[in-house]
């Protein structure tokens, strides 16, 4: 479910910004398909380096905690 919630969050973002995924893995100095990866709410292996590197790209700041 977790995944779920970051791949939308990711994808919306890409959006407002209007983003291709293919600019978006190039800005995150990635592949297309490690993109998609990221993006597929049912692929649940992701590291924190990966998620920093695409909330960089959106130039937003990744935010982690336990409540």
């Amino acid at each position: 479910a977790i995944k779920r919630v970051i791949a939308y969050q990711i994808e919306m973002e890409m959006k407002k910004a209007k983003l291709t995924k293919a600019a978006m893995a190039e800005k995150m100095h990635t592949s297309r398909s490690a993109l998609d990866r990221l993006l597929d709410p049912t692929n649940v292996s992701i590291t924190l380096q990966t998620l920093e590197s695409a909330a960089l790209a959106l130039g937003k700041n990744l935010k982690v905690e336990l409540a």
